[in-house]
């Protein structure tokens, strides 16, 4: 008889090579049904593709308890690739409301994967790549990773209700489940990109052109792109006492000086 989510979050345990027999089942029936998702390093993803990943884990990994669970509580779940997470590689989020003029509480989650990550990981850095401890070859072997650790926080939520991978329990599942060591990913952030390619870093002087004209400034920040403060005497005023223009720039466009 299958196990309950709750029993399997506190008891299942997988060999390594049963680990890696699943996940190589995963990646080439993703590889094989996928519009996009056709090679490792794939240049195009879709949230469809993402839901397929979670079916599969849930099939092979958790005896479709996950999806069953939610089912029984009527609880709905997303998928969605974001380009805005520029730090972290996978959030769970779980979004509980009233509805209007009732009692009752509806709750939903949703798994969001970071694109910009993956995107610039296995680009034009050249590095070894470890997500929660496990080497990674390729973008889809890093979705895979990503995707197993927010499946955790998912099944803690479903079950105990909070979640918080520095916990002994989370780290438990996660190396029965999965065999992670770390509960980091070790991603090519864009500050990384920033230093290695274009030598900026938060402080450095730069200088860039827009509208055809030329500006000195200073990098305040790094995400997508880098925020560069220009002083200016009708810009916003800062804890240094000075007053600035906010730019937002591609790393491609700035020089340093």
């Amino acid at each position: 008889m299958p196990m309950d989510l709750d029993s399997l979050l506190r008891e299942k345990k997988f060999t390594s090579e049963e680990i890696d027999c699943r996940r190589l089942e995963i990646r080439n029936t993703v590889l094989d049904k996928s519009r996009y998702v056709t090679e490792g390093n794939f240049e195009r993803i879709h949230n469809r593709d993402l839901e397929r990943l979670y079916e599969l884990y849930d099939e092979r990994f958790f005896d479709d308890r996950i999806r069953a669970t939610l089912a029984a509580r009527g609880e709905p779940i997303s998928f969605r690739l974001s380009s805005r997470m520029t730090r972290m590689g996978g959030k769970t989020v779980r979004t509980t409301y009233r509805i209007p003029r009732g009692r009752k509480r509806e709750t939903e989650f949703e798994i969001a994967i970071s694109e910009t990550l993956l995107f610039q990981t296995f680009e034009d850095i050249e590095r070894e790549v470890v997500v929660n401890g496990v080497t990674c070859r390729d973008r889809l072997d890093a979705m895979q990773r990503i995707l197993e650790h927010e499946l955790i926080h998912l099944g803690e939520l479903l079950i105990w209700n909070d979640s918080d991978c520095n916990a002994h329990r989370f780290s438990g599942i996660a190396a029965r489940l999965f065999a992670h060591t770390h509960t980091k990913h070790q991603l090519v952030t864009q500050s990384e990109r920033a230093l290695k390619k274009f030598g900026i870093t938060p402080g450095s002087n730069v200088r860039f052109r827009f509208d055809g004209i030329e500006y000195h400034g200073v990098v305040n920040r790094i995400t997508k792109r880098a925020t560069v403060l220009v002083e200016d005497r009708d810009g916003e005023l800062y804890s240094d006492g000075k007053r600035y223009q906010k730019f937002y720039i591609p790393l491609g466009m700035l020089e340093t000086t």
